[in-house]
């Protein structure tokens, strides 16, 4: 998929799937049934990097736990921009949306299941995993890492490599 300046320039918040996205998509439990997820670092950090460029961040995911929550407490998003239990993910992100009043034009999605397509289909700037489904990457700008290796950042990179140096030197 093609990417230009104008179309990432225009991007003001960021909003991003969670299960194969910001992790790989596992779902690990302990014996006693407690349910654990790992996050990338380097995807924290792209959060805190964007939040510093001006764009914000909010997460829309189908999945209700309090990992999450510790998740987006622990890199600053506002929790009125943490959408759990989703089963309409277009509906939940006119929600968040309402707070911005953003052309979608200005928004960037990460997404990588089919449940997200609406979504992905109606942003300024589609993005997704390396191992999202196949009618995913057909629509989205894919990244080079999978789910849960650093997705997030991998979107900083881009944002950084057409937008930010641009600004920098001119």
């Amino acid at each position: 998929m093609y990417v230009s300046n104008k179309q990432l320039s225009k991007i003001k918040l960021l909003v991003t799937d969670v299960d194969g996205v910001m992790t790989d998509g596992g779902m690990y439990y302990t014996e006693d049934g407690n349910e654990f997820k790992k996050f990338n670092t380097r995807d924290g950090t792209a959060i805190q990097l964007l939040r510093k460029r001006g764009i914000k961040t909010a997460i829309i995911t189908g999945e209700d736990t309090t990992i999450v929550n510790r998740r987006a407490e622990k890199l600053n998003i506002d929790s009125d921009l943490v959408l759990q239990n989703v089963d309409n993910k277009m509906l939940a992100l006119k929600w968040i949306n309402r707070s911005f009043m953003l052309d979608y034009s200005e928004i960037a999605y990460i997404g990588d299941d089919i449940n997200d397509l609406p979504v992905l289909k109606k942003v300024g700037f589609a993005f997704c995993p390396r191992d999202a489904v196949e009618e995913v990457q057909k629509i989205c700008f894919v990244s080079t890492k999978n789910g849960g290796n650093g997705v997030i950042r991998d979107f900083y990179e881009l944002m950084k490599k057409y937008v930010f140096e641009t600004y920098k030197y001119g």
